[in-house]
């Protein structure tokens, strides 16, 4: 015990050093529905792209609902846990549904394992994140969480694109930017009271630019896209870099199959990479959503989507993170 525990102490000082810990192929799980044939071709199609080693493939008996409940996800879970290897520190999910587990996503359940404190206080505060605004990425060894993201497969030809468009990013340092929206919906436009900081943290580096609604042509550059609507009615005119991430904080963006609100499906379709939603009502929290400053400061400095996102969200127990895990437009070149 003493020795384990010393070796999570030198874990915790590497992850803190900076991108010699970060997430790769070798440390990335992909989790399919064997039973499912679209599933299991785009697990295959993926784990070939980005070079994942096959035992870090897993295929589970998942049930083909929105919603799953907690016994469901810990008999699951288990038999994932019990064939995946010791130095995966993350996953990728690849089915479409479930995308809750009861009151909480499927991404952050698989993550951490059913909590209350997750998601049952609803509009409340819930569970924090160690992971928010940190550096360095070891969750596995160092806190028990397999951090995972979603790959919707209910079109084989857009996760096939998602998949593209990921790897495309990857070192190509875009010369994009990134677009801050404010809206009118008072209750979803929160976060543009972070807004200037936003561009105080990140203008020397990167592009940031404020817009406000509505919005009738929108900009061909977008690498990053972050706003507040319940449908953002401007997204059929936006153009998106390989590597671009946006979302727009609404009650149930992460419900991808529902349609009282937009999904945050729509934003894959529409040529982003990656993005996040609730799958029940969080209220207007800003901690449940991800901080664009968090989200760029940790993307710029070389994370991958996976990282940025998770990273970026305080609480994410009720939020849904879908796309390509591995895209990294930041990374060094080699």
């Amino acid at each position: 015990m003493r020795l384990r525990g010393a070796l999570l102490v030198v874990l915790s000082l590497l992850a803190a050093g900076g991108r010699t810990e970060g997430l790769s192929p070798e440390r990335l799980g992909v989790i399919y529905d064997r039973d499912d044939p679209a599933s299991t071709r785009i697990a295959r199609y993926y784990a070939a792209a980005r070079h994942v080693p096959a035992a870090n493939m897993i295929g589970l008996p998942v049930p083909e609902h929105a919603m799953i409940d907690r016994e469901q996800l810990k008999s699951l879970r288990s038999g994932m846990l019990d064939e995946l290897p010791t130095n995966v520190q993350s996953l990728l999910l690849v089915w479409s549904r479930p995308y809750a587990v009861e009151c909480m996503s499927v991404t952050t359940a698989f993550a951490a394992g059913y909590q209350a404190g997750f998601c049952e206080p609803g509009c409340g505060r819930t569970i924090e994140s160690p992971l928010y605004d940190t550096r360095g990425w070891l969750p596995a060894d160092t806190l028990g969480w397999l951090p995972a993201m979603l790959l919707p497969t209910d079109d084989e030809s857009l996760a096939k694109a998602i998949i593209d468009r990921g790897i495309r990013a990857d070192a190509s340092a875009p010369p994009g930017t990134l677009y801050l929206v404010r809206t009118d919906d008072r209750a979803r436009n929160v976060r543009a009271a972070e807004y200037p900081l936003v561009e105080a943290l990140l203008a020397a580096r990167i592009d940031v630019r404020e817009l406000a609604t509505p919005i009738t042509r929108g900009p061909q550059d977008i690498i990053g896209y972050f706003t507040g609507v319940a449908r953002v009615e401007e997204l059929p005119t936006l153009g998106f870099r390989p590597g671009a991430a946006a979302d727009h904080l609404t009650s149930s963006g992460g419900a991808l199959d529902r349609h009282t609100q937009m999904s945050a499906l729509e934003w894959l379709k529409q040529g982003a990479t990656a993005s996040y939603g609730a799958v029940t009502e969080p209220c207007s929290h800003p901690g449940k959503f991800p901080s664009p400053a968090v989200f760029f400061e940790a993307y710029l400095r070389g994370d991958t989507m996976l990282e940025a996102y998770w990273k970026s969200v305080a609480m994410p127990g009720q939020g849904l993170f879908i796309g390509e895990p591995l895209s990294r437009p930041y990374a060094a070149r080699p």
